[in-house]
């Protein structure tokens, strides 16, 4: 395998594949990356068994010769070390030539290294092929269903299915859910084309995903009962799903409220942060709503270990009968952001029940959280 390439382009692929790349793999071969020149260009692949990314560069980008003097053949080397002498480089063209089998030279005329590199009959078998249901969305629209849905999905192995974000698509709708049994996050997405399944696909690799994806690209979506693969800007990623029965979220949304609080993100984002600098564990930073038409609107907290605080939220309104309702503003925080409006609505329907947080003028978009217990 030979081959002169771009620098930036070469760059660009080792980068978006280490995603799928961990270092310190329990299987020494994943820690490579696998580089192959075939008719299409370089296949650049990472894989970790669980995520695949291959990113193909290509011969010639427009008019621009971005591979040349290239003989095809296929290698393994140090995903880490390969990625880190690219982007120290500072010639605009790299050589990239396999020795023998065992070594590779990596030059831009300047500087030459000779990395150490493995058979590529040791890597594991890739399937990239473009089968099952499948529609094409916008980046814009995916990466909004990724980043108001992944977040509220649980980060424990315990119950695995809520480690993902449930993909439902039928009557021109993809539908994103994610829960990690004290909130809940929902997104609908029009399609403009049929398709139909129930699938889920892991939090954290649907994350990778969104941070790839441009907003003016097409995502092609693949979806079979073992995998659900994207194809986006000579990018592919194919991730594996998770198996299991979601849990069904139809009675966790009210169907009504009794109390409606609208509030200034910023503001409420600002006071929430202020008065829970007082609590004592970060990972259930509990704060109290205290409203009524009347008196107005209040978040506080109180610790017998640092003392208490108190703030008045004087641009929010408020409409029903005085009601107090303590929560975890670490999910309420991560809620009105998701909302990405300036301006959000909270229905409530009592002080133990779950809440809702909104977007006023986004009706694909909601947001539950559960009330903590105080006392």
């Amino acid at each position: 395998m030979k081959l002169t390439i771009n620098r930036e382009q070469l760059l660009y692929g080792l980068t978006t594949v280490a995603r799928a790349i961990n270092d310190k793999h329990p299987i020494p071969v994943l820690r490579n990356v696998k580089l192959e020149v075939n008719e299409r260009g370089l296949s650049v692949i990472g894989s970790n068994n669980e995520l695949i990314i291959e990113h193909v560069v290509p011969f010639k980008i427009d008019s621009q010769v971005v591979i040349r003097n290239s003989q095809e053949g296929v290698t393994l080397v140090s995903s880490r070390l390969l990625t880190d002498i690219v982007r120290k480089l500072e010639g605009r063209d790299v050589t990239i030539e396999v020795i023998d089998s065992t070594l590779v030279q990596v030059d831009d005329g300047r500087s030459n290294f000779r990395l150490n590199s493995i058979n590529p009959e040791d890597y594991p078998d890739v399937d990239l092929e473009k089968i099952g249901e499948s529609f094409v969305i916008t980046g814009g629209d995916f990466a909004n269903l990724v980043d108001q849905t992944a977040f509220a999905a649980s980060t424990r192995e315990v119950r695995p299915t809520l480690t993902a974000v449930n993909l439902t698509a039928r009557d021109n709708e993809l539908v994103g859910i994610a829960t990690d049994s004290f909130r809940m996050a929902k997104k609908v997405v029009k399609l403009q084309e049929s398709a139909e399944f129930k699938v889920n696909v892991p939090a954290k690799i649907l994350t990778e995903i969104a941070r790839l994806v441009q907003d003016e690209q097409e995502v092609e979506i693949h979806v079979t009962d073992k995998k659900a693969l994207f194809y986006f800007n000579a990018t592919t990623v194919s991730s594996r799903l998770i198996s299991g029965e979601y849990p069904s979220i139809e009675n966790i949304i009210p169907d009504h409220y009794d109390y409606f609080l609208e509030a200034n993100a910023d503001e409420l984002l600002r006071a929430m942060d202020r008065v829970s600098l007082l609590t004592t564990n970060e990972r259930e930073s509990v704060v109290k709503l205290t409203m009524s038409e009347e008196g107005g609107v209040q978040l506080s907290t109180r610790s017998l270990q640092t003392g208490s605080a108190i703030e008045s939220l004087n641009t929010c309104q408020f409409t029903g009968e005085r009601l107090e309702i303590s929560f975890n503003s670490n999910f309420v925080s991560a809620a009105v952001r998701a909302c990405k409006s300036q301006d959000v609505i909270i229905g409530f329907v009592g002080e133990m029940k779950p809440f809702s947080v909104r977007n006023v003028a986004d009706n694909t978009h909601i947001q539950i959280v559960t009330p903590v217990r105080t006392y």
